[in-house]
């Protein structure tokens, strides 16, 4: 039975938009194994993770924060096991430090660190399992990143989510799956201050690892080069800076740098995208804190509601067509304050981008998140001058109808996974 409760503004910040350190999927890895080794009671001396297989393709090849370019699940899994602190949330290896990098190393070279992926399961799933002192303990993420569902110790359950949850309740993404558009975008009503002040934070936060991106030889340099295409930065219109801050935002992400962002929907690289075509538009047209501080609500808003119904992993890239999507909304309110006129820039975006493939966060994806950003301040452009689209492919008679179609094109895409996951297979074990 699905979830039908309603839930408060402050409830989705919370659970929605939080800061994340590093890419999400290896994010879950480490808080999965740091909150069994915590529950270990002993020197952990190995640990087993068995993965979904778009966690396992996330974080396959994309920097770890703070590790000096270490790439991998493994990586995460054997640091956590180190030096991980679960009460972090996605920020678990926030504290790490060289040391703890160097005895990752070790256990990663010593073969105490396996990984097993299981195609049969999609989604966000982690379960790792530490052994130590004689002892074994488990901790088990599903569904969203920061979601631990179950711990055990020596196979005796010491803590089940279900049953700690058994008053009822809805979490806030499965309330917004059960949400129409506008019920979802009256919750931007409820904002007060403290509210105001923490999304502002994010922009902060997010242009802080943008300007960090800029910086040379971090990531591919996308954003460096983009923005490097204008010596007179002045006369870059406002959808190349976008693209230029925000694919840098994302160089420095994949690329490994150990700072945090604020994410959206469960994603960095979504936050990032959210948020800084928003913030930047704003900023450009002068506009005040408390009504940028709207349009990022708007954002969040909208990018979660397109992920409630496409899933928090699928085979699209959700960073472009998703939070693309929002920030298209968001945009689109801070020129018009129209959330009707925002639903035909989440319409134009999903026709544009849905079909973009998701093969792994890694070092690339700044190209596609700075794709994702440009065309959502185009799409809101368009939309703040009343043109909107008529059913046609993907798009029907309204915003829940197009979602609905977008979130079956996601579901079919299992043999274009399969392949991805065959290739990186292959280029982990080529033939010999």
């Amino acid at each position: 039975m699905g979830c039908t409760g309603k839930i408060s503004l402050k409830q989705f910040l919370r659970e929605e938009v939080k800061p994340a350190l590093g890419c999400t999927e290896p994010v879950a890895v480490a808080l999965a194994v740091a909150r069994a080794r915590e529950e270990l009671g002993a020197k952990p001396e190995r640990v087993h993770v068995l993965l979904s297989s778009n966690v396992f393709k996330n974080g396959a090849t994309v920097g770890i924060p703070g590790t000096d370019g270490l790439k991998g699940n493994d990586v995460a899994a054997a640091l956590a096991l180190v030096s991980g602190k679960s009460e972090w949330g996605l920020e678990v290896l926030k504290e790490s430090c060289a040391a703890a990098v160097g005895e990752a190393k070790r256990l990663l070279d010593e073969g105490k660190v396996s990984l097993v992926v299981d195609r049969t399961v999609h989604g966000v799933y982690v379960r790792a399992e530490v052994f130590g002192g004689g002892h074994r303990a488990s901790c088990t993420i599903a569904k969203s990143h920061s979601n631990i569902v179950e711990v055990t110790r020596d196979g005796a359950v010491t803590y089940d989510a279900g049953a700690a949850t058994s008053s009822g309740g809805c979490t806030a993404a499965e309330a917004v799956a059960s949400m129409t558009w506008d019920d979802v975008m009256k919750l931007a009503d409820e904002m007060d201050a403290e509210d105001e002040a923490f999304l502002l934070r994010g922009v902060e936060m997010n242009l802080a690892i943008a300007e960090r991106g800029f910086e040379e030889g971090v990531g591919l340099g996308v954003g460096r080069s983009i923005r490097e295409a204008y010596p007179d930065r002045s006369r870059a219109d406002i959808g190349t800076r976008i693209k230029a801050w925000s694919s840098a935002a994302s160089d420095a992400r994949m690329g490994g740098v150990p700072m945090p962002v604020m994410s959206s929907a469960g994603s960095g690289n979504h936050g990032i995208t959210a948020i800084i075509p928003v913030a930047l538009y704003g900023r450009h047209e002068k506009m005040s804190d408390e009504k940028i501080a709207h349009g990022l609500l708007v954002s969040h808003l909208a990018t979660a509601y397109v992920k409630s119904r496409t899933g928090r992993l699928s085979s699209t890239c959700g960073c472009a067509f998703a939070a693309g999507a929002g920030a298209a909304a968001g945009m689109t309110w801070l020129m018009t304050e129209d959330t009707d006129k925002a639903k035909a820039a989440v319409q134009a975006v999903v026709s544009n981008l849905l079909g973009m493939l998701c093969d792994g966060a890694k070092e690339s994806c700044a190209f596609k998140v700075g794709t994702g950003a440009m065309e959502a301040y185009h799409a809101a452009v368009m939309a703040s001058r009343g043109v909107a689209l008529e059913a046609q492919g993907v798009v029907g008679r309204d915003i829940e109808e197009t979602i609905t179609n977008a979130s079956k094109v996601a579901a079919h895409m299992g043999e274009i996974e399969e392949t991805v996951l065959d290739i990186l297979d292959e280029r982990k074990n080529p033939a010999q």
